[in-house]
């Protein structure tokens, strides 16, 4: 029997945009819904188009009977598990899904689920635009931006639908059955949320949770967490590496090579689907890139200005670092997530490279770099491109990094924002330069 909300009274956690489609998609399958969310206000037109489908609202805090009284709850990904409202509605009965859990049951067309540690949006991007290229009706989603729930409505069996999904979707799932699998990497990060690696790894893995030996799953060869943890996995299991090009490594346009293996991976997937080679090379070819993942903003006065605010953990930003050579300023800081900022030490002190410090994390950076890599601190984000502008002229260097290797939410609304202020900053010393020239 299939999936049925209809008269039930169900209760959505969380008015981000995956909780917002939420409501909506059950709205419309006739659920009696309520929206509930912390903030006091959401945007004006949002809460007109909720409550002329019917969708009740409780801003500006929770109400524990709003969750004891449901008889199913959907939590948007940013909302913990042990929030003790959830707590009490689990210990009533209620059962408690997330949002990708909820969209996936009434998705018609085949899933392919990718997720890691880093990555995900790359790799998610490019599969999808090479389904596309061959000719394959698809839909790109989940924790890329687009919420899952918003495509069921266009969902067919013809439809694949390739969805980013990140640990905090995967541990509110249950029946979640991705076609294709992809576990890209594993390393320190989101532990201020799960606690430990254990349970870390243990979300991550659900991706593997309800797959059968019809599936597949995609792993990375050189990465042995990764192989450890889909070693229970019952799909069929297809490797990739970095060291084995699927395409040829020319038609690759992106800075970085731990870039390459999601360029693999998605490759990986795209041949398990029967995409043609010319579509697959077609569509590594013409991508560029991400915003805010290596990207290159500009080059000003002989600086190259590159914008990785994406690198919000550890191995990020290591990644991000060895993707250059000597002549390197690196902005990094915010608030601190987890793992051990003296992994950053030879990587950068083997470049010669020199920190500008941000954030809540300033103390924590430049103790774990004292005697080993020259540690500037900067109040602002604006600051510290400015001062790094002004130490790259003065000794010489040709690279500003932003590589945050923490969330941004001291100083940011979200990664975006701060890689937004990067750019801006940057160009206005692009228009100022240009503007000398001229002179």
């Amino acid at each position: 029997m299939s999936f049925s909300v209809s008269g039930q009274h169900v209760t959505v956690v969380g008015a981000a945009r995956s909780g917002i489609a939420a409501a909506m998609l059950l709205a419309q399958r006739e659920a009696r819904v309520t929206l509930t969310e912390g903030s006091a206000q959401i945007d004006a037109g949002t809460a007109e188009q909720l409550r002329g489908a019917g969708v009740a609202l409780e801003l500006g805090g929770h109400r524990r009977a709003t969750f004891t009284s449901a008889d199913l709850l959907v939590l948007s990904p940013g909302v913990p598990l042990d929030h003790p409202d959830i707590v009490a509605a689990r210990e009533a009965g209620v059962d408690v899904i997330g949002e990708i859990e909820l969209a996936s049951r009434w998705l018609s067309g085949r899933i392919v689920a990718i997720t890691g540690t880093k990555g995900k949006s790359t790799t998610t991007t490019l599969t999808g635009r090479m389904f596309a290229a061959g000719g394959f009706k698809t839909l790109v989603g989940g924790n890329i931006g687009t919420p899952l729930s918003s495509q069921v409505a266009a969902s067919t069996p013809q439809t694949f639908h390739i969805v980013e999904v990140s640990s905090f979707q995967l541990e509110t799932t249950d029946t979640f059955h991705p076609w294709i699998a992809v576990l890209l990497n594993l390393s320190s990060d989101h532990l201020d949320r799960h606690g430990s690696m254990e349970v870390y790894g243990a979300a991550k893995a659900k991706i593997f949770a309800n797959q059968t030996p019809d599936d597949w799953a995609v792993i990375n060869a050189d990465d042995p967490q990764t192989l450890a943890l889909a070693r229970a996995a019952r799909a069929q299991k297809v490797l990739f590496s970095a060291n084995t090009p699927l395409v040829p490594l020319t038609s690759i346009r992106l800075i970085g090579r731990h870039l390459v293996a999601d360029v693999m991976a998605a490759a990986a997937v795209a041949q398990i689907a029967g995409v043609p080679r010319e579509a697959i090379v077609q569509a590594v070819e013409s991508f560029t890139g991400l915003e805010h993942a290596l990207e290159p903003v500009a080059v000003v006065g002989g600086v190259r200005f590159v914008n990785d605010s994406k690198a919000t953990n550890i191995e990020a930003a290591q990644r991000a670092i060895e993707s250059f050579g000597t002549g390197l300023i690196v902005i990094m800081g915010g608030r601190f997530k987890s793992g051990d900022f003296s992994l950053l030490r030879e990587p950068l002190r083997t470049r010669h490279a020199r920190v500008i410090a941000i954030g809540e994390a300033t103390p924590l950076i430049a103790g774990a770099f004292e005697g080993a890599v020259p540690v500037d601190p900067a109040a602002t984000l604006e600051g510290a491109v400015a001062r790094g502008y002004a130490l790259a002229r003065g000794e010489g260097r040709d690279v500003v990094l932003l590589a945050p290797a923490c969330a941004s939410f001291d100083m940011f609304r979200d990664y975006a924002e701060r890689g937004r202020v990067f750019k801006q900053e940057t160009r206005k010393l692009e228009e100022e330069w240009n503007g000398t020239r001229e002179h």
